[in-house]
C-alpha cells in the first residue's frame, strides 16, 4: 500500500572521483548515501542541513535531473527510476523544481513570458493565445504585473525573479515542487514574501512539496515534516512541533540552538560544534557524527546506526537511543 505522493527507498547518488591520464575511477563522493522518506499529498517535507550534506543533490536525483546511482524512487506507485525519455517527459507535467539561485536558472536571452510559457510550449497545451493567457495568470498570481511578461530577467530584482521561477514551475499545474533553497539568495524581508507566497499556493492548489533549507528557522515556517540530513544521510525525522519541542539527535540539537530568538531577554545555550563535516569520498565508519558529536560513545566510532521509529512519527539515527 502506498504511503503517499512520493515514496523514496534506499537512494543513493554517487559522483566519480577520477585521477590520472586514463581517468580511472578511484572514488567516490557520496553526496545521497541510502535515502528513505515519503511525501504526502498536499504536505510539505522540510530538509535541512549544512551546505555541502547533498540536500541539492537528494532533490535532483528524486526529480531525475541527475540518475540515482541505486534505490527507488515511486512516484504514485510508480517506479520512476526505470521510466524512459517519453515517460519523463510526462512526469515534468506533474513534477517540477524551484531552482536557489533565480538570476542563473533564467535564461538571459528569453523574455520572463518567453520563459514562464516555455513549458507550455513543450508539451503542446493550448494555441499560442491560450499560452499568453496563461502566461499573464501566472504573472498575477506570484504577485507580478502582466507587462512583466515583456521583460529581461536582468531589468528585474531579485525577489521579482524567484517570483518568475515559482510562475514557471507552476505552468504545467504540478502536484510536487522541489523548492532547493529558494530564498537563501535573498533579502530577510524579501524573504517573508516569498515564503508567504509559496505557502498560499500550496494552499490554492494542494502541492506538495520538498523545501531544502540550510536553516531550521525557515524551514519550520513551511514544514509539516522535517528530515534533517547529515553528510548523505537522514539522521533525524519528525513533525515539526515534535522536532522543535524534542529533538532527539545531537545533530538537531546544535541546529535548533543556533536559531535566534525573537525575544531579546530570553537566553538559549548555544551548542557549537568542533570541527568540519568529513569529506563524503571517505565518511568516517561507525557513525557519521561521531567526529563533532559532544555525546559520543565507544559504540559511536565502531557501528553505524539505523533509522529506527521511536514514539510517534518521530525517527532518529543515533546510538543513544537503542
Amino acid at each position: 500500500m502506498s504511503k503517499g505522493l512520493v515514496e523514496v527507498e534506499n537512494l543513493k547518488k554517487y559522483y566519480p572521483v577520477t585521477a590520472g591520464l586514463l581517468s580511472r575511477h578511484v572514488a567516490d563522493v557520496k553526496a545521497v548515501d541510502g535515502v528513505s522518506f515519503y511525501i504526502m499529498e498536499g504536505e510539505t517535507l522540510g530538509l535541512v542541513g549544512e551546505s555541502g550534506c547533498g540536500k541539492s543533490s537528494l532533490g535532483r536525483t528524486l526529480l531525475r535531473l541527475e540518475e540515482p546511482t541505486a534505490g527507488r524512487v515511486l512516484y504514485k506507485g510508480s517506479d520512476i527510476t526505470r521510466w524512459d525519455k517519453r515517460q519523463l517527459k510526462e512526469l515534468r507535467k506533474e513534477a517540477q523544481m524551484i531552482f536557489q539561485d533565480p538570476q542563473s536558472s533564467l535564461d538571459p536571452r528569453m523574455t520572463i513570458g518567453d520563459s514562464i510559457g516555455e513549458a507550455l510550449l513543450i508539451h503542446s497545451i493550448g494555441s499560442e493565445k491560450d499560452r499568453l493567457e496563461r502566461v499573464e495568470e501566472l504573472l498575477k498570481r506570484v504577485g507580478l504585473e502582466p507587462e512583466h511578461a515583456m521583460r529581461y530577467p536582468h531589468e528585474l530584482s531579485g525577489g521579482q525573479k524567484q517570483r518568475v521561477g515559482i510562475a514557471r514551475a507552476l505552468a504545467v499545474t504540478p502536484k510536487l515542487i522541489v523548492a532547493d533553497e529558494p530564498v537563501s539568495a535573498l533579502d530577510v524581508s524579501v524573504q517573508a514574501q516569498i515564503l508567504n507566497l509559496i505557502m498560499d499556493l500550496q494552499r490554492e492548489l494542494e502541492l506538495a512539496y520538498l523545501f531544502i533549507a540550510h536553516d531550521l528557522a525557515v524551514i519550520g515556517q513551511v514544514s509539516d515534516r522535517i528530515a534533517v540530513m547529515y553528510l548523505g544521510q537522514i539522521i533525524e525525522l519528525a513533525d515539526r512541533t515534535e522536532l522543535f519541542s524534542h529533538p532527539l539527535h545531537p545533530y538537531t540539537e546544535a541546529l535548533l540552538s543556533a536559531i535566534p530568538l525573537p525575544d531579546p531577554h530570553q537566553k538559549r545555550e548555544r551548542i557549537l560544534l568542533q570541527g568540519e563535516v568529513p569529506s563524503p569520498v571517505n565518511p568516517p565508519p561507525g557513525c557519521r557524527f561521531h567526529t563533532r558529536c559532544p555525546r559520543v560513545m565507544k559504540l559511536c566510532r565502531q557501528e553505524l546506526p539505523t533509522l529506527k521509529l521511536l514514539e510517534g512519527n518521530h525517527l532518529v539515527s543515533c546510538h543513544l537511543y537503542g
